[in-house]
């Protein structure tokens, strides 16, 4: 407000005094009328109007007469702990300051410590006072709290403490029980069978909601005073509960009954909060005692249970939840306004209760944490033994394999000796046999060059066996491009290589194998077949772990449904077993001027059979 001023030194040996605390009904609003307008009634310093007004809901005018010895020369400050529910100030008539909100939904200043130095120019020489009009709602228990007079240095500290008392240590206590709810929440949804995580940390949400809405100013989001106050006592049913189960589940008590009546008892309570007309809002008192003693139960009940049990966890939990019980009876009477201070305690406990509570259950997580730490390594030895074991397994599967490649190459050599270079020597045996002249030394040179050309294909056909897999797709492909780069050039076919510069998942050498049998077949059925002008051969790793070869032509094509349905040539066959056994799959295309094979074959994967 615009008198707000900053305290000043100042003389210490002028101390105001409050010669009178008086209080009346009032109107919501408007200046301060005549006092003697009113019917005023001595009040003492924690007042509450539902004792003296019951059922009265509106405004109350409480005026604190004072006197300074000084006079007007030393500056005075005035603190006022609680005004509940909001409230506006006046010193002498004039307004120095007000809540927010003085209509439904109210302000909430029930728990805020106020400080001003009073301007000099609205005090008098003698007779002056302080008017405090209160709006509150006779369930709430409406009154004017603690206020003192005096000289600033003293009340500025006071207030500094009330402040720390009342709200800053709440604001402590609402950070460490989120951080814990977290904790433990994250600890249960990881082991849903901790159950007693799942509660404490669902009890914990509890209590930092129940400290929110003390410390909260504003009522929104809540639309008035008595949703406010139906909201407050939901979450403080829920607290109790979740107090109550955690604390039988902790003790390592099954009582399903008991369980089921406390669950059935709140769910009540749950809904007469919920339903209460605000004419009896007043009676919801009685479900916060309730709600208490149900915890206060609980907490007598642990120690008999860590007698029984003398485990060091449960003897230390009964402790804590003695100490607490002794605590909540103080803040209760305070809260009542049976005490003349404004020391609440519960924050404090609650801090060492929490952490005592965490410490105990995160020494439960750490045990299980270390017997899953020996499980994990006497599991990781057990599994190095079982890798070991499958390594030399696969190993000597891996040289039975390739055994077996190279029986099936020698296999696979004698049958084209037998129907490539073979087939060449008879044709030409004959030739020359029914040739009735001798033939020309071109014709004798081109049938030497075509069984050398057969040959060269066996012999490059078996050096692609090899162990050793090719370092790049480039250095695969070399062999086979050399030796049908020359015969496409003498068949005046054009040919376009586009290959990886790397691979990706190199193969294995039976797929590497397998790769160039299924390209050698192509190639030949395009150079006996096609008619083509033009040939691609593209490979390409779509994903890390499946390659494919594709080989296209502009030749004739053919029916490939025919092809399908009425057996496949021997070629066909071969280059689809092959790949089938490497669980590859073959894709075939084909109309006139565009024919596409492509394999497709999955690294990685141990063949079903020899690829040969």
């Amino acid at each position: 407000m615009a008198w707000a001023q900053e305290a000043k030194p100042q003389d210490l040996r002028c101390e105001p005094r409050i010669v009178a605390r008086q209080s009346a009904k009032a109107f919501p609003e408007g200046p301060p009328p005549d006092a003697a307008l009113l019917q005023w009634v001595d009040v003492p310093p924690l007042d509450d109007w539902s004792q003296r007004w019951p059922g009265y809901d509106g405004a109350a005018w409480y005026r604190i007469d004072w006197e300074s010895p000084c006079g007007r020369d030393q500056p005075v400050a005035l603190a006022i702990v609680n005004m509940v529910m909001a409230g506006e100030v006046f010193v002498n008539s004039e307004l120095i300051w007000r809540d927010q909100s003085l209509v439904e939904p109210l302000s909430r200043s029930w728990n805020m410590p106020r400080y001003w130095l009073l301007p000099r120019a609205l005090l008098k020489e003698q007779g002056n006072s302080i008017w405090v009009r209160i709006h509150g709602i006779s369930s709430q228990t409406p009154g004017l709290g603690r206020l003192r007079i005096g000289n600033p240095a003293e009340l500025e500290p006071w207030t500094a403490q009330a402040t720390w008392s009342l709200r800053t240590i709440y604001v402590v206590c609402i950070t460490v029980s989120m951080v814990l709810c977290l904790l433990f929440a994250f600890a249960w949804l990881h082991h849903r069978h901790q159950k007693l995580y799942g509660w404490y940390a669902l009890n914990l949400l509890c209590w930092a909601l129940l400290l929110c809405f003390i410390v909260m100013t504003e009522p929104w989001p809540f639309a008035s005073t008595q949703a406010f106050a139906r909201w407050n006592l939901l979450i403080f049913i829920a607290f109790a509960y979740t107090f109550c189960i955690f604390a039988l589940r902790f003790a390592e008590l099954s009582l399903k009954k008991l369980e089921r009546m406390l669950t059935g008892l709140c769910s009540l309570c749950a809904v007469f909060a919920l339903t209460v007309p605000e004419a009896q809002m007043a009676l919801s008192q009685a479900i916060w005692l309730l709600m208490f003693c149900l915890c206060a139960l609980v907490c007598l009940l642990f120690p008999l249970r860590a007698l029984q049990t003398r485990t060091p966890a449960h003897i230390l939990f009964s402790l804590c939840f003695v100490l607490y019980l002794a605590i909540g009876v103080h803040d209760l009477l305070l809260l009542a306004k049976a005490l003349d201070h404004n020391l609440t305690l519960i924050p404090y406990t609650t801090l060492m209760s929490m952490l005592v509570i965490a410490w105990l259950l995160g020494r439960q997580i750490v045990k299980n944490m270390r017997h899953i730490e020996r499980f994990n390594h006497e599991l990781s030895l057990t599994v190095t033994q079982a890798c070991d074991d499958l390594s030399q397994t696969l190993e000597r599967e891996h040289h039975l394999a390739l055994s077996h490649s190279r029986l099936q190459e020698r296999l696979r050599i004698s049958q084209d000796l037998q129907n490539g270079l073979g087939g060449s020597l008879v044709r030409s045996i004959a030739l020359v046999e029914q040739s009735s002249a001798p033939l020309p030394n071109a014709q004798v040179l081109s049938m030497l060059k075509l069984m050398r050309d057969d040959l060269r294909q066996m012999i490059d056909a078996g050096a692609s066996a090899a162990i050793q897999v090719p370092e790049t797709p480039t250095q695969w492909l070399a062999p086979l491009r050399h030796r049908f780069a020359r015969l496409f050039e003498e068949l005046d076919i054009g040919v376009k290589w586009i290959m990886p510069s790397h691979w990706d998942h190199a193969p294995s050498p039976i797929q590497c194998l397998a790769l160039t049998r299924v390209l050698e077949e192509a190639l030949t059925n395009v150079v006996k077949h096609s008619h083509a002008h033009n040939v691609l051969v593209e490979m390409s790793l779509e994903r890390s772990c499946e390659l494919l070869l594709r080989i296209s032509d502009d030749g004739i094509g053919f029916d490939v449904h025919t092809v399908q349905t009425h057996s496949m040539g021997v070629g066909m066959r071969s280059m689809l077993a092959r790949l089938e056994r490497l669980h590859g799959s073959l894709q075939l295309q084909s109309r006139p001027g565009l024919t596409t094979l492509t394999a497709i074959m999955a690294l990685g994967i141990a063949p079903a059979a020899s690829a040969q």
